[in-house]
């Protein structure tokens, strides 16, 4: 039986917000399993550097670039990026996203606005250029089985009401419809779209919910697998939805998350 590997050797990946937590984690893993890699960063310069510098001084190829992926003209910047350093795009993961929360009555229209340009209009962009690149390139030298893979990072909260959150669980419920429906649009060109949804993770951009004993403790009411969740468990199933593994994966979300989007309410009957 033919097998596959995780290899990423000769790919190139695209990885938005990669500066930082998440993002960070997985442009490393990406880079670790061989693909040349675009670092994109919207405002912190230094920390994607420092991860560019860390790529190839192990032998690796990355670029660190600027973009704000809710501006059109920045993610078009950004896809010629690739191509002007390492020739061609093969994986995006699409994991730019931020939080402005407010009970919604308290909740402005430029923090509405705000969260839905970056968290799912920039998913929009970014995955429609994606699909525009993929189509483009020539099948003959393809690194892989695919045309290209697209991996949206969506939440728990794209099924998981989340109060005082309104922009961004809407943002991921409607990061969810826009993944499978692309998936459906896009499977007969050899496009494969997935998702990602991160359950608790240790950033920091959630640190007030793990830094103490006490909050730790209360967050864990919520994670039937009993820890949190690192960066390296998101970039791990990153890799392998970006792999030949999963060629035959596609319209899925994987959720990462201890259990977390299995009611653990009810673990005692309710």
């Amino acid at each position: 039986m033919e097998t596959t590997t995780r290899s990423l050797k000769d790919h190139v990946a695209i990885v938005t917000g990669a500066s930082s937590g998440i993002g960070l984690a997985v442009a490393e893993g990406l880079a670790s399993a061989g693909a040349a890699l675009i670092a994109n960063y919207h405002s912190h310069g230094e920390a994607a550097d420092e991860l560019v510098e860390r790529v190839t001084s192990k032998g690796g190829r990355a670029v660190a670039v600027q973009a704000d992926v809710s501006k059109e003209s920045d993610v078009l910047r950004l896809f010629d990026a690739a191509v002007e350093h390492f020739g061609r795009v093969d994986v995006l993961v699409s994991n730019s996203g931020i939080q402005k929360d407010a009970a919604v009555a308290d909740m402005t229209l430029d923090d509405w606005n705000a969260v839905i340009g970056i968290n799912l209009t920039g998913q929009f962009l970014c995955t429609r250029e994606a699909v525009r690149r993929f189509r483009a390139q020539p099948k003959d030298g393809r690194p892989s089985r695919s045309a290209g893979a697209i991996i949206a990072m969506s939440s728990v909260h794209e099924i998981i009401p989340w109060a005082g959150h309104i922009n961004y669980a809407s943002a991921k419920g409607g990061l969810r419809m826009l993944m499978q429906t692309l998936a459906q649009e896009v499977a007969a060109d050899g496009i494969r779209v997935n998702a990602i949804a991160p359950g608790a993770i240790r950033t920091p951009i959630n640190k007030a919910a793990w830094e103490t004993d006490e909050a730790l403790t209360k967050l864990l009411r919520l994670i039937p697998y009993g820890r949190i969740g690192e960066p390296e468990d998101v970039a791990r199933a990153a890799v392998w939805l970006a792999s030949d593994e999963a060629d035959y994966v596609t319209g899925t979300t994987l959720f990462v998350d201890g259990g977390m989007s299995l009611y653990p309410e009810f673990r005692d009957n309710g």
